[in-house]
């Protein structure tokens, strides 16, 4: 089976180590990739649609090949609303660093009648999958990056420090990290941006972003 990749090379990686090798794999940093490649394609991970969503043009008019794209910041209704025709086999999934090389992949669907070709997709590329609704954020990015909120708003408090809350939250929860760590390894230009998109969804007050949060972003990014 030939699967492009589409995505940083610290994403990659961590893809590298999610999939057997027994496929054949094409790595590509931006939508910069050939029409020839595409066509040869039978299944595409996107992970930086969301940034650029323009690219989705690319895959739309594929028949028959299976599109993942990161839809953690956008919907796949969303990337599907400026395209007049929809020909691939179109799914969503949690495209953000750490959520890949895990048990089960994070997806939603955009057609119901491709659950088949979704179930043979995974089953091909040895993983289970989890299908969840097709809403910004889906339902991991949304939880984790939320509790990481909460951290930051405690911080800003003077209720607890930084490195105590990721020790309390390992020990309490048994997290397999603390949300700074997290935040860390996820990296804040992602978890702001998910925060933001899932608040502009929603307008629902646990995602608005703690000042404290907001700054460490502006000056990292």
């Amino acid at each position: 089976m030939q699967v492009v990749v589409i995505g940083q090379h610290e994403i990659t990686s961590e893809f590298k180590e999610k999939f057997t090798s027994e496929h054949s794999f094409i790595f590509a940093e931006d939508h910069n990739i050939t029409s020839d490649t595409l066509d040869k394609a039978d299944v595409i991970f996107d992970f930086i649609v969301d940034e650029n969503p323009e690219g989705f043009e690319l895959y739309a008019q594929l028949d028959g090949v299976v599109v993942f794209c990161n839809t953690v910041k956008i919907s796949l209704a969303e990337l599907a609303y400026y395209n007049k025709e929809i020909s691939c086999a179109l799914f969503g999934f949690n495209g953000l660093p750490t959520m890949i090389n895990r048990e089960q992949l994070e997806v939603s669907i955009f057609d119901v009648s491709d659950q088949d070709k979704l179930a043979q997709i995974c089953s091909a590329l040895d993983t289970s999958y989890l299908v969840v609704d097709d809403r910004v954020g889906l339902v991991t990015p949304r939880v984790v990056c939320m509790i990481i909120n909460e951290a930051f708003y405690t911080v800003q408090e003077g209720t607890a420090e930084m490195a105590d809350i990721d020790l309390g939250m390992k020990l309490g929860t048994n997290y397999p990290f603390g949300p700074f760590e997290w935040c860390d390894k996820i990296g804040i230009k992602h978890v702001y941006e998910v925060l933001e998109a899932v608040y502009e969804d929603t307008k629902d007050e646990r995602y608005k972003i703690c000042s404290l949060l907001k700054k460490r972003y502006l000056r990292e990014t």
